[in-house]
């Protein structure tokens, strides 16, 4: 059982550092996602180390993107992390920003599934029901063949996620869609509260 910070504290944390709505969104469902992520691949004893990875990973982002996985490190000692948390969330900027590969399991989704997260966001707000809760497969793959759409989600690195972990394209989209309708409520009730 790997050690983790208390939930508020990291939560404290990263409020220290980000402060747009957009940031702190994603923060929390990459959080809700990672947590599902855990329960589902048999790791629900690390639930809350893997909740904690996905709440942070961006946490140096919104102040210094273009030192982004390099400056984590710094703000995640000062809140009380330890290196195999930091070596986590530096892992998903491997070969964008860090030269961290990611090598445990947890790694390897939150590689995969950060970037996907976000086109399935965008591709929720496009919906008439401005959810993810009756999102297909066949209607985000039209999404992530679309270049134009949400652009600044890579396709190339969805890819490079969804072989790293030996799945399909399809099996990551369908697992990450469940993933987001499992917190999306959750995540909602957050923005709100914030």
């Amino acid at each position: 059982m790997r050690e983790c910070i208390t939930r508020e504290t990291a939560l404290a944390a990263l409020r220290k550092y980000n402060q747009e709505p957009f940031h702190l969104q994603h923060a929390l469902t990459v959080e809700g996602v990672m947590r599902w992520y855990a329960q589902e691949l048999g790791y629900g004893q690390e639930a809350d180390f893997w909740a904690t990875v996905g709440l942070l990973h961006d946490i140096d982002f919104e102040q210094w993107p273009e030192q982004h996985c390099q400056k984590a490190p710094e703000l995640l000692r000062e809140a009380g992390c330890g290196d195999d948390l930091i070596h986590a969330v530096c892992s998903h900027g491997y070969g964008i920003c860090c030269d961290v590969e990611p090598t445990h399991l947890m790694e390897k989704v939150l590689f995969a599934a950060d970037e996907l997260t976000g086109l399935i966001g965008a591709t929720a707000l496009m919906r008439p029901s401005r959810s993810c809760q009756d999102m297909e497969v066949k209607s985000l793959k039209k999404k992530y063949k679309d270049k134009k759409f949400a652009a600044g989600c890579s396709r190339d690195v969805i890819q490079q996620g969804a072989d790293r972990l030996g799945w399909t394209l399809e099996e990551l989209m369908e697992k990450t869609i469940l993933a987001m309708c499992s917190c999306e409520d959750a995540v909602n009730a957050a923005m709100e509260n914030l």
